[in-house]
């Protein structure tokens, strides 16, 4: 079943670490439609189908994905760093790498985006840019293999359980937060 930009994921913003598990789902997905469309178009001509598949991804990339970062490193991971329990010794370590890996990652997602916008403009794209778009496909798969593995079956679990219902509260809060349009009042000059 294809997953569209603004699909009620599996969990709500009251279940804050549930939500950001379910974006995985969203990433290797959206991974995976890039993937399959650099392998069926070769470079040539977009059919309709893979043209607005390659849209999606680009635009999940774009706006989505950002907030699932900020969620991360501005709500989550500050609040396991602050926590005195033991048992997070042992995830911050992952933190800082898993940091890495958000900006590691961005390289890669604005090659990737340049090249789609690209294909999309023009489209068709050249047998050299079409390599350097799978190969950038490809490191981004390779790294959030391992990436979602450490926060799914890691991380997430140990802020289950060490972080108090408040902070899980709050950190849905600053979640849906994110994704609330923002109002553009006229200024009163």
């Amino acid at each position: 079943m294809p997953i569209h930009i603004g699909q009620r994921p599996d969990h709500g913003f009251d279940e804050p670490l549930g939500l950001l598990s379910d974006c995985h789902r969203r990433i290797e997905h959206f991974l995976d439609v890039l993937a399959t469309i650099t392998d069926e178009a070769a470079a040539g001509p977009l059919t309709p189908p893979n043209r607005r598949a390659l849209e999606g991804s680009i635009r999940y990339f774009a706006v989505a994905a950002p907030k699932h970062t900020a969620d991360e490193e501005i709500s989550l991971f500050p609040r396991l760093r602050e926590n005195a329990n033991p048992e997070v010794a042992a995830a911050l370590a992952a933190l800082d790498a898993l940091e890495h890996d958000h900006q590691e990652a961005q390289t890669d997602h604005v090659a990737v985006d340049e090249l789609a916008r690209q294909w999309l403009a023009d489209g068709s794209l050249s047998e050299p840019n079409l390599e350097k778009l799978r190969q950038r496909v490809a490191r981004l798969q390779a790294l959030y293999q391992r990436h979602i593995a450490i926060e799914d079956r890691e991380v997430f679990p140990i802020a289950a359980r060490v972080l108090h219902r408040a902070q899980i509260e709050e950190l849905g809060r600053e979640m849906a937060a994110r994704r609330q349009p923002r109002l553009h009042l006229p200024d009163k000059g």
